[in-house]
């Protein structure tokens, strides 16, 4: 059985919705970053992590490539073509869009007050948007890839979720209509079903 640590308002968020998209049964500990429940599994304190026979996995993107693998779900095989085209869309979200968010939300409220620079925002939203724009052109169909969803899809659309909550513009009607449509899945809103309101 899988043991999900951190919170549904974080990256954790990825991790529960693949793991209901997968239909795959779980344990999930709500817990926030940093805090010593969280350090008493994860020294950092940093969310998400995955507890897998005895063992620790760390970091969103390692633990939805673990699963997405281990269940052969959501994914290429490796050392295919299509594999190394996902990886290429999964590494360039990351890059490009979600690093862009978290370095706006260290500079929002994460930083110690006396290192936060909020001019830098300015920067990270017009980059965000040259980003996106790059990635819409880039769609070869209803998902980044064409016909088949994969962990890809459940990055970019988790980051243009954040993307709206930090108030970054997503004028794409492309993306948009994307984001939209995955959002409809059940496993996001199995997943979304857990925040607490």
């Amino acid at each position: 059985m899988y043991e999900v640590f951190g919170g549904v308002a974080s990256r954790a968020f990825r991790v529960l919705w693949l793991l209901d998209e997968m239909g795959v049964e779980f344990v999930h500990h709500d817990l926030k970053a940093g805090s010593d429940e969280m350090k008493a599994v994860n020294p950092s304190g940093k969310v998400p992590a995955l507890k897998v026979d005895g063992e620790l996995i760390t970091d969103s993107a390692a633990i939805m490539t673990f699963l997405a693998d281990k269940h052969g779900q959501f994914t290429y095989p490796a050392g295919t073509i299509e594999r190394a085209k996902q990886d290429a869309w999964f590494h360039q979200i990351l890059d490009e869009v979600d690093a862009v968010l978290w370095t706006a939300a260290r500079h929002s409220f994460i930083l110690p007050e006396e290192q936060r620079v909020p001019a830098v925002k300015d920067s990270l939203k017009w980059e965000f948007a040259r980003n996106i724009k790059r990635i819409s052109e880039r769609m070869e169909g209803p998902y980044l890839m064409g016909e088949e969803m994969t962990i890809a899809d459940m990055l970019l659309v988790h980051c243009l979720g954040w993307a709206i909550s930090a108030k970054f513009d997503l004028e794409d009607d492309r993306l948009n209509t994307y984001a939209s449509q995955v959002r409809k899945r059940e496993g996001f809103k199995a997943a979304r079903g857990r925040l607490k309101l």
